[in-house]
């Protein structure tokens, strides 16, 4: 099941786990353990990413036309149906595809859901620190108990 950005859909259910996904190994990793915790519990996963526009400074950027939501959401579907074949699971999957900062879109996606999960790093600029920045924001700040998956594996 997909819901893009601007189609009608379930919203998350109160026993939904969210993940995470920007295609990183680690978020990779925070997904495979998503969908078997799901198995475990019987709930459904939601897959989420996020994007936003470039932000450049001075003079305006100009872009050569890239659908943002379309390359998002193709990293999802992709990184979704390797997690699912990779471990021969039957869960129920949502993914979903929201324009925004990839912090704010998992915390308010948290407020209605029985776990969040994130990877430890994703794609940001601060790939050696132990912990990155969304996965931390989302620790201190989510609405559900919070897991991060650390490592690739």
């Amino acid at each position: 099941m997909v819901r893009r950005e601007g189609e009608k859909a379930d919203q998350v259910r109160d026993n939904d786990i969210v993940v995470g996904v920007d295609g990183s190994p680690s978020s990779k990793a925070a997904l495979r353990w998503a969908l078997m915790q799901a198995r475990r519990t019987g709930a459904r996963v939601q897959a989420v990413t996020s994007w936003e526009f470039p932000a450049y400074y001075g003079m305006s950027a100009v872009f050569p036309y890239e659908d943002f939501a379309a390359t998002a959401g193709r990293i999802l579907s992709e990184a979704v149906q390797q997690a699912l074949e990779d471990g021969g699971l039957d869960v129920p999957v949502l993914e979903t595809v929201v324009a925004g900062h990839p912090a704010q879109v998992l915390l308010d996606m948290s407020a209605h859901a029985a776990l969040l999960v994130v990877g430890s790093r994703g794609h940001g600029a601060f790939t050696g620190t132990l912990l990155g920045s969304v996965s931390q924001h989302c620790a201190q700040h989510a609405h559900c108990p919070v897991v991060v998956v650390r490592g690739r594996g």
